[in-house]
């Protein structure tokens, strides 16, 4: 995170706003489960599989969608050479078919697709068939976020804690604002996020050519 410049770092924590947005969304509409951060989920699948099958299978289905978007994104990315500006249109694409269906369906299905596109996301800052950081998960963040402040505190890194408590906190305000989106508009919410997404694809293509 410290080395990708700052506008792929602002662009990074646009990402995580939206991530955070999302799930905040999903969690309040599905009751406790969500469509970014798949840890959770496979900890519900756990806990479901010993005590509440039917649980299981909500976190299972969220669960494949998430590695279904990241196994087409990477497709893509390896035999068509998908740029990042790319995926981000696929994850728009994705959120607002989400949010054109949300009034016909369920609201679990409708989050089907989003957990898709979250695991596409995942994907726009990768090098080389590798995946640099997380942008929808922030264990890994945090525990750079702590090293980060130890090296500040032995004097030998400043500011180099910033980008990532920058992108954890991305994901926070994300998460606030998806809430109050989901209590005012309901399912509606979902056209901000594509809208968002949608705003995101041509400064991520920009980017790749500079």
């Amino acid at each position: 995170m410290r080395h990708i410049g700052t506008d792929r770092q602002a662009l990074a924590i646009a990402i995580a706003v939206l991530a955070g947005y999302v799930d905040a969304i999903g969690y309040v509409a599905s009751g406790g489960f969500f469509v970014s951060f798949m840890s959770g989920n496979s900890t519900r699948l756990g806990v479901g599989l010993a005590r509440a099958p039917f649980a299981a299978m909500l976190a299972g289905g969220l669960i494949l969608s998430f590695l279904a978007g990241v196994i087409a994104c990477s497709t893509m990315r390896m035999r068509w050479r998908f740029g990042a500006g790319a995926v981000m249109t696929g994850v728009a694409l994705l959120i607002a078919v989400a949010a054109g269906t949300a009034p016909f369906v369920r609201p679990y299905f409708v989050l089907l697709p989003v957990a898709a596109a979250m695991g596409m996301v995942n994907l726009v800052f990768e090098t080389e068939g590798e995946v640099r950081f997380g942008l929808t998960y922030m264990t890994g963040t945090l525990v750079k976020l702590g090293q980060g402040i130890a090296r500040a505190l032995t004097g030998a890194d400043r500011m180099g804690w910033l980008p990532f408590l920058l992108l954890w906190a991305g994901l926070v305000v994300g998460g606030v604002a998806g809430v109050f989106a989901w209590l005012g508009l309901g399912p509606l919410a979902l056209w901000i996020a594509a809208g968002w997404a949608a705003a995101l694809c041509w400064p991520l293509a920009r980017m790749e050519r500079v």
